[in-house]
């Protein structure tokens, strides 16, 4: 029976390798036929709209199912699979397509899989009522190909191709809604901001080939290793060519200094930010660092670079999240200090740690935008509720009683981002921790504080979102509308006090002429079923305009259902990477199985010499930290405590002559440094974009007056010159025998002179 069942997992495995450009190919013919359908038959695709995103799901699900086994497959053996076939074949040049499968690749594919399958059940209902949905759909699945393309690649300039389609890809989606200009202006910003960094991968590649003559990775790894072992190169330009490709992922990832595309890339629509800016596309960069880890590992001045790089984002990233106003903004800057600790330990040399972290962190972060993208849909059904009021927090509030289901959710990721066990990022961070404590306290220090501060910050995004009343904006009968915000409950006495009184009531106004949408003007109407969905509080006769109070509501199940998988990964992802080899029998700690065997990169901690006293005295004081901040986030934040102290503060604020204590200056310099943007943004628009102004003005007055000035002259003097011969030119032969002789005359005085 044994003999038997081995024969079949050689046989299921030998076909699963033989069919592996299933993985990244198999998603490319529904783009083809979508993108195909939209531009060939236009009227004939719209008609099967919705029935379009089942093809979708199924080719992705066939990736995932393939990916699985050959994760299944890595566990027990951790072998790796290469395979290639030539490409283009010169003399002296031989450029290859291949596939290059391996635990890295397994794994990553499986994340893009089934992160990409839950967003598209989450964007079929979230994207029905836009005209662009074919066009979306489109979009992802161009994507989805590319970025599958990417982790399965071979060589250096096959993943450079898919790089490249993968910002594509991000481009488009970020200015989804060109209509608006701030959308457009987000995916134009994205788009010259990663060039930069795409094109100093461009330059490492070219650098790196010259070197080696080879793309493939293997190759280039023993080969480059070989000649720095044997001083057959310079270390110093195996140094430019390496950083310079690294900076293509530092770019991708939103590493400092060139994060400031991430934050605006929050302009497309919710799904995209989950699954591009939080899951995948951002964590293009942690892969190639990884995947070149083998050659950054010999450059000890490199990896230390890295490290630094990746603790001032770690840094820089928390700082500029605690005072943002917008869900999605607040989320972003969030990512991009995670993506911070990734690229830590990379450069600690930590490969399973980081890799463990992208994977906790990209199921956790996804299930925080998909329930910000719950929260801002059931905003904008309000009526009168723009894009910036649907996900400004300010105007939100007491979301706790109206949607309980992605309350509970949201909760879950964030205690889980905040490193509370037994939730996924509590495992990955703190090994990152621990780790940062070898190799440099001072690292360390800013880590453990850039923990305290994602915890506080994500707890101000649920306090601000759920807790407390529910945020309306107030307007009074003459039409003004009051500069303030006041949070109100809707329900009870006070509402008929306000009536009574006619000062001031709270109104959402129904504005039909407003351009401040999401979708154009005909894709921005509200369909039956939403309006029927809208319950009307309070209705105002005296008005030209209708005017409604209603009430957020919870999302549909096809939306809430992708929530709910996620808070699942969220619970138990964890438990790959739970730091011991088994419990009564059951291997657990299967990342060590998967990375350690195959790319030997660490010396991991054994079962032997594992200690978990250790373990848990360091978890325990990353998780008072946590603890600390939450409770100060509460102490600010939470309508319990928070409006006896903001009373006591306007209070004193009021008085003339009072004093601002240090506290508050430092709060007022926190918070214009986060709304700010700390600053690098204008940093560069005047660095960069006035500079490369003021040289472009003073070049072209250099072209127009001087170069132009110096043509223009002579054509000038050439036309007043030839103008004044046109005059000697009167047609009498007498004149020209006169100044015939004249000339004559002269030249023999001076020829009789010379003699």
């Amino acid at each position: 029976m044994l003999p038997h069942i081995l024969n079949n997992k050689i046989f299921f495995m030998e076909c699963t390798y033989q069919y592996l450009w299933i993985i990244p190919f198999i998603t490319l013919p529904v783009t083809i036929f979508i993108g195909g359908g939209l531009l060939l038959f236009p009227k004939a695709t719209k008609k099967l709209r919705r029935r379009w995103a089942f093809p979708n799901v199924l080719v992705l699900s066939i990736v995932m199912v393939f990916s699985t086994g050959l994760f299944i497959h890595q566990i027990n053996s951790s072998s790796i699979y290469h395979y290639v076939w030539s490409w283009t074949i010169n003399n002296d040049f031989s450029l290859e397509f291949g596939l290059f499968i391996d635990s890295l690749s397994s794994i990553l594919s499986i994340l893009i899989s089934t992160v990409g399958i839950l967003v598209l059940f989450y964007s079929d209902n979230y994207m029905s009522h836009d005209q662009g949905y074919l066009r979306f759909f489109t979009y992802m699945s161009f994507f989805n190909t590319s970025m599958l393309g990417l982790v399965t690649s071979s060589n250096l300039i096959q993943i450079y191709i898919f790089w490249e389609l993968v910002g594509m890809c991000s481009y488009l989606l970020i200015g989804f809604w060109f209509t608006r200009p701030i959308a457009s202006n987000a995916c134009q910003k994205a788009f010259v901001t990663n060039r930069v960094g795409d094109f100093g991968l461009l330059l490492g590649i070219l650098g790196l080939y010259w070197l080696t003559g080879s793309f493939e990775f293997l190759d280039l790894f023993a080969l480059v290793t070989n000649l720095i072992y044997n001083n057959e190169v310079h270390l110093l330009f195996v140094f430019l060519c390496t950083i310079l490709a690294v900076s293509g992922a530092l770019t991708k990832s939103a590493q400092f200094p060139l994060h400031i595309w991430l934050p605006d890339a929050m302009e497309g629509p919710t799904p995209i930010s989950a699954l591009i800016h939080a899951a995948t596309m951002v964590a293009a960069g942690i892969f190639l660092v990884a995947r070149l880890l083998p050659l950054l590992k010999v450059l000890p001045y490199l990896m230390n670079l890295i490290a630094l790089i990746g603790i001032i984002t770690v840094l820089l990233g928390a700082t500029l999240a605690l005072a943002q106003k917008d869900i999605k903004r607040s989320l972003a800057y969030s990512t991009m200090s995670q993506l911070g600790y990734m690229m830590l330990a990379l450069g600690m040399g930590s490969y399973r740690t980081a890799l463990f972290h992208l994977i906790t962190h990209a199921y956790s972060k996804a299930l925080l935008f998909l329930g910000s993208g719950s929260i801002i849909h059931s905003m904008e059904a309000l009526v009168g509720y723009s894009p910036a009021k649907s996900q400004n927090m300010s105007l939100m509030g007491g979301l706790i009683k109206h949607l309980p289901i992605t309350r509970t959710a949201f909760l879950l990721g964030t205690l889980s981002l905040c490193g509370i066990p037994p939730l996924a990022c509590f495992w990955s961070k703190d090994e990152i921790l621990n780790a940062s404590w070898v190799y440099s306290p001072i690292f360390a220090i800013i880590a453990y504080f850039t923990a305290g501060l994602t915890a506080f910050y994500m707890l101000r995004v649920y306090l601000l979102t759920f807790e407390g009343h529910f945020n309306v904006h107030f307007q009074n009968y003459s039409g003004k509308t009051n500069s303030f915000f006041y949070s109100i409950s809707l329900w009870g006495k006070e509402e008929k006090k306000m009536l009574k009184k006619r000062t001031l009531v709270p109104l959402l106004i129904i504005n039909n002429n407003q351009g401040d949408s999401f979708f154009p003007r005909k894709a921005s109407q509200v369909d039956g079923s939403v309006i029927n969905r809208i319950r009307p509080l309070i209705t105002i006769p005296f008005f030209r305009t209708k005017s409604i109070v209603s009430y957020p509501y919870e999302s549909d199940n096809t939306m809430l259902f992708p929530i709910l998988v996620l808070v699942l990964f969220t619970l138990f992802i964890g438990v790959i990477g739970i730091p011991m080899n088994q419990f009564k029998g059951i291997p657990l700690d299967i990342l060590s199985k998967l990375f350690i065997p195959s790319l030997n990169l660490l010396h991991q901690s054994s079962k032997n010499d594992f200690l978990w006293y250790e373990f848990l005295i360091n978890s325990t004081f990353s998780v008072l930290i946590s603890f600390f901040a939450i409770f100060i986030a509460c102490s600010l934040y939470h309508p319990i405590y928070s409006s006896l102290q903001n009373f006591q503060i306007l209070n004193s604020l009021a008085k003339k002559g009072t004093k601002r204590p240090i506290s508050d200056k430092i709060i007022t310099v926190v918070y214009h440094w986060s709304t700010n943007r700390g600053y690098i943004d204008a940093f560069y628009a005047i660095s960069l974009i006035k500079g490369i102004r003021g040289f472009a003005k003073i070049f072209s007055f250099f072209d127009r007056r001087l170069i132009d000035g110096i043509i223009n002259g002579v054509g000038a003097s050439s036309f007043v010159f030839v103008e004044g011969l046109k005059y000697l030119g009167g047609g009498r032969i007498s004149s020209y025998l006169f100044l015939f002789l004249f000339y004559l005359f002269i030249f023999l005085i001076k020829y009789i002179h010379f003699f």
